[in-house]
């Protein structure tokens, strides 16, 4: 019995080492960078989203509907049987986000699906459900369907494989609010590659990796741990990190949110401190059903872990300096003929992850020296996806984001980057354009 048991718990933690495996072979985890890896690589990065979307409390409603399916009808139903009737379910969560690729893939595309990433229409609702379910997870609401919709879905299909499959379709769809950031970079890709069959494969490995939990429900449904203090603490990380979620969309709409941090390691102190005083306040071990005394100290410890937490993220993520981007095309040419140099046109877009990840590269002193001493940086924000944005992406042969194209006065193309890069990759791209822009002879004539 004990040996069964331990087997079982080997199975379990080999299952759930398993995304993180994944993540850490496809790098930090944004699928431009991993696309320079090689396939296997976007497969293991997706299957590793795919289960920290798991983890995310979107995925809580399913849960009791799931454990029904899993066994708790009434019937006697065995490990093994319960095993199958997951993997059923987890195959029709496949089929709904592989669906989803290939649709997004032949119709809007990916870039006018990043788009809606800074639209407020769409970013608002978006951050007023993360803002309700960090709410439900602080006690203000029970986050439950209702017991007779829940009853509706479990009879969706009928009962056994066949209803397992069906409810895996309804399963994903209800998993979606929270599949936003993952879902994005996957879609970006799937649209810009241009692979409706590897598009959709990828987000079918992406349902797998979601499915990791369903697997573990089913096998250990009997031995879940009672509650207790420690889900109470753990529902407070959760809603904080749902917050953190609601500020994370808020950034591409809120210009100060992009421009708050500084790069120096006085901000990060700040920010660690405030982080740190907020635990020590309350925010996690405090609960909002005590005294008003303990409400006041548990939402200010809240409100200090969010913002040292977000600060710390956005330290992470501020250059060290930036280029002296112009922002006019004309102006650009002009500066670069006048000056003998070329021009590195840049195209970026406030919803586009890698796109701000390679401002950390620019920004790197190596990186800024080459780039300033033989090119006049221009910028194209492409966030709203308009018809002119459309014109200059395709005049520039910028299809995917992100894209820096490096140029010679005249518009000759030195070199190209479609993906996010480290400074060493950066450089073995600058300085042969550099290398290129001189012996064309454009400083020459322009002399």
């Amino acid at each position: 019995m004990r040996r069964s048991r331990s087997s079982a718990v080997l199975v379990a933690l080999a299952i759930l080492l398993a995304p993180a495996l994944a993540l850490a072979a496809g790098g930090d985890g944004e699928f431009g960078d991993a696309q320079q890896q090689g396939l296997l690589w976007l497969y293991l990065v997706a299957f590793g989203s795919g289960f920290l979307t798991s983890l995310t409390p979107c995925v809580y409603p399913m849960i009791p509907i799931t454990l029904a399916i899993f066994g708790a009808r009434g019937e006697n139903v065995s490990k093994r049987r319960a095993l199958a009737l997951a993997t059923v379910y987890v195959l029709g969560m496949g089929l709904t986000y592989a669906v989803l690729a290939v649709v997004v893939t032949l119709t809007i595309g990916a870039t006018a699906f990043g788009s809606q990433l800074s639209n407020p229409f769409v970013v608002i609702p978006l951050v007023a459900l993360f803002v309700a379910l960090a709410a439900s997870l602080f006690g203000a609401f029970e986050l439950n369907l209702p017991a007779g919709l829940q009853a509706r879905l479990n009879q969706i299909g009928g009962k056994g494989y066949s209803g397992a499959f069906a409810m895996g379709l309804v399963g994903g769809l209800i998993a979606a609010p929270c599949t936003g950031p993952f879902l994005a970079g996957l879609l970006l890709f799937v649209s810009t590659s241009g692979g409706v069959l590897v598009g959709g494969s990828l987000l079918f490995v992406y349902a797998i990796g979601m499915g990791v939990l369903f697997w573990v429900l089913a096998a250990f449904a009997a031995s879940l741990p009672k509650s207790g203090s420690w889900m109470e603490s753990g529902k407070s990380i959760g809603g904080v990190l749902l917050l953190f979620a609601a500020l994370y969309y808020l950034k591409p709409l809120i210009p100060a949110l992009r421009t708050l941090a500084s790069p120096e390691y006085w901000f990060l102190a700040v920010c660690l401190g405030l982080a740190l005083l907020g635990v020590l306040i309350g925010a996690i071990h405090l609960s909002f059903h005590d005294s008003r005394a303990q409400k006041v100290r548990k939402a200010l410890g809240i409100a200090l872990v969010l913002g040292g937490v977000f600060g710390v993220w956005l330290w992470i993520r501020t250059p060290k300096q930036h280029l002296p981007w112009q922002y006019d095309e004309a102006t650009a040419f002009k500066l670069a003929r006048d000056s003998g140099k070329g021009v590195m046109v840049d195209f970026s877009a406030t919803w586009c992850g890698p796109c701000e990840e390679l401002e950390l590269t620019f920004g790197d002193s190596d990186v800024y020296d080459e780039i300033t001493s033989s090119f006049v940086p221009l910028k194209f924000d492409v966030s709203e996806n308009t018809s002119a944005d459309a014109e200059r992406r395709d005049r520039y042969g910028a299809g995917t984001l992100p894209s820096v194209v490096f140029l010679g006065a005249e518009g000759q193309v030195l070199g190209r980057v479609r993906a996010m890069m480290e400074p060493e990759d950066m450089l073995g791209i600058v300085r042969p354009a550099a290398r290129k822009l001189r012996s064309s002879g454009d400083r020459a004539q322009l002399k």
